[in-house]
């Protein structure tokens, strides 16, 4: 676990993914002008002794735009009959000025690169049902190029449709482990 003037980064122990109260989005430029979102329905995760891991489900993934959706689940972009899932794994969480900094390795369509992504941890603290939450949130920029992401089609005007700046967004909230102390 990542330790800092001997306060921990994050909580020791096993802290479960509470899905109902948890996301992950992406962001991505279009037309050159405004700014495409989406996220995926299905999320899983854990922290577990200073260790963030995750995934989301490609088939999962929700668009405002449902005629999207097959073709974002397609080869041209998350390609998800061969890649069903995207995860993270991280290799160090460490405090960075008031945030925190997560480093690990994102594997999105069988490409695996590192990542960086800064954000906050708040908690824990006791809900209503008696269980110790926390939440972590944490923003990074990805080329989705790095991850052979790669259709695009040029605009009348010139430009492309899509950006490759890619902004992941995710907000979790965890669940102390039954039996931790």
């Amino acid at each position: 676990m990542s330790i800092t003037t001997d306060q921990q980064v994050v909580p020791a122990g096993t802290w479960g993914l509470d899905p109902v109260h948890s996301k992950t989005t992406f962001a991505v430029k279009h037309s050159g002008i405004a700014t495409f979102r989406g996220s995926f329905k299905e999320i899983s995760g854990k922290l577990e002794d200073g260790v963030l891991a995750g995934s989301v489900t490609v088939a999962s993934v929700d668009v405002p735009v449902e005629q999207l959706v097959g073709h974002l689940q397609g080869p041209d972009f998350f390609d998800a009959e061969r890649n069903p899932e995207i995860s993270f794994h991280s290799t160090d969480i460490r405090q960075e000025g008031d945030g925190i900094a997560i480093e690990g390795e994102l594997t999105m369509r069988g490409v695996t690169q590192p990542l960086k992504a800064t954000g906050t941890v708040a908690g824990p603290t006791q809900y209503l049902d008696g269980k110790d939450r926390i939440a972590i949130e944490l923003t990074t920029v990805i080329d989705r190029t790095d991850f052979d992401v790669n259709w695009n089609a040029p605009l009348p005007g010139g430009g492309q449709a899509l950006g490759n700046d890619v902004t992941l967004t995710v907000e979790l909230q965890l669940v102390k482990a039954d039996g931790e102390a």
